[in-house]
């Protein structure tokens, strides 16, 4: 099973060129030193969710705002854990590490478009919400989250655990989602792609993008030959979208002149 710290912390890694090996062992640190403040044991899923509200939310102030969305530091781990703020998922991902080393039930749930954790099996599962302090959710905020998001109703499938792997990389596109607004920071969005790229589980449209930035910040050769491998994907399931992405290929290289 990938070891969800080391990856979120090499997100960060990737991000700040600062984070050398000695900053990556302090987050680790920390969240040990985090897990150590935890009672032994305190009792089933429901306990186990109030003994992280109690530490992590309400006496050490570990929640979001809606500003954190605006920063990048709110995607990195090792910035969550020095502010104490950032987007659910991080703060999710602090409250699971933590709990984990505990000896905690715990794991992350996918909710559309707000991540939160759950505590102990299916039947008597809890949720928590660590965007909101860690506060305990009942079935009826479940159901608001997911209708708020999706105008739908809470489907059983939702609260299954979150695969690591998927937890990485939907926090790469809320990274992706931030540099898209900010076209400055093209370079950002490349390593998120670039990262995502390297998942075994990844949407091949990402080459595309790709692509598409590589163009964009001046490598019309590296950019023409993702575009051209690119083509070679989509020919198998339509023939049309690949000439297109051969002709932008071709402009790419044109661009070389």
């Amino acid at each position: 099973r990938p070891d969800l710290s080391t990856l979120c912390l090499l997100v960060g890694a990737e991000a700040d060129g600062a984070l050398d090996e000695a900053g990556l062992d302090a987050a680790q640190v920390e969240l040990d030193r985090l897990a150590g403040l935890l009672p032994y044991r305190p009792g089933g899923p429901q306990a186990w969710a109030v003994a992280l509200r109690e530490l992590l939310g309400d006496r050490l102030g570990f929640h979001g705002a809606p500003a954190d969305y605006q920063r990048l530091e709110s995607s990195l781990l090792h910035e969550v854990l020095v502010r104490r703020r950032g987007l659910p998922i991080l703060l999710s991902v602090v409250w699971m590490e933590v709990a984990r080393r505990a000896g905690a039930p715990v794991y992350g749930v996918a909710l559309p478009g707000h991540f939160v954790v759950g505590f102990g099996p299916d039947e008597g599962q809890v949720l928590a919400d660590p965007f909101d302090g860690g506060r305990v959710l009942t079935g009826a905020d479940a159901e608001l989250l997911v209708a708020g998001a999706t105008g739908t109703h809470l489907d059983p499938s939702m609260l299954r655990p979150a695969d690591p792997l998927d937890v990485v990389l939907r926090i790469l596109n809320n990274v992706r989602a931030w540099a898209a607004a900010r076209p400055e920071r093209s370079d950002v969005a490349l390593w998120a792609v670039e990262l995502s790229l390297l998942l075994p589980s990844h949407p091949a449209r990402l080459r595309y993008e790709r692509a598409q930035l590589l163009v964009g910040r001046g490598d019309f050769l590296g950019g023409a030959e993702e575009l051209e491998s690119y083509a070679e994907v989509v020919r198998a399931v339509d023939e049309r979208a690949a000439e297109r992405v051969r002709g932008e290929a071709a402009a790419a290289r044109a661009m070389l002149n």
